[in-house]
């Protein structure tokens, strides 16, 4: 258990390194109003990533647990959990699960917006 944990920090913490650079990058080369261009970004190259990496690992390693959490769950949850999010949906129209797809894009978008709103309004 400690050497899973080990692998998800060590991902984690260079994915979440990488954002905070894709971050900076992105506001270099826009304007203040389009800054969320590097979150934007972030969350499209973490879904790429995260697409090569785990359709890679099915098709060439299935059972490399370390990799799938240094990398998978690691490095693209720290860079992203978009693309966690992205990587589930996906997973959920392979298999025809539409309702259960509509449902949960439906609640993770208004109910992440309404816990923003909320928790923003409880500091306020």
């Amino acid at each position: 258990m400690f050497k899973d944990i080990l692998f998800v920090g060590i991902g984690g913490g260079i994915g979440s390194i990488m954002r905070f650079l894709t971050s900076r990058f992105m506001a270099r080369l826009v304007a203040a109003q389009w800054l969320f261009l590097g979150t934007l970004a972030a969350n499209l190259i973490g879904c790429f990533l995260i697409g090569i990496l785990s359709g890679w690992m099915l098709s060439h390693m299935p059972d490399n647990q370390p990799f799938r959490l240094l990398f998978i769950v690691g490095f693209c949850g720290g860079y992203t959990t978009f693309s966690t999010f992205a990587f589930e949906n996906y997973r959920l129209i392979e298999m025809n699960q539409w309702g259960i797809l509509l449902l949960y894009l439906t609640a993770s978008v208004v109910l992440g917006i309404i816990a923003v709103w909320l928790g923003m309004k409880m500091v306020s």
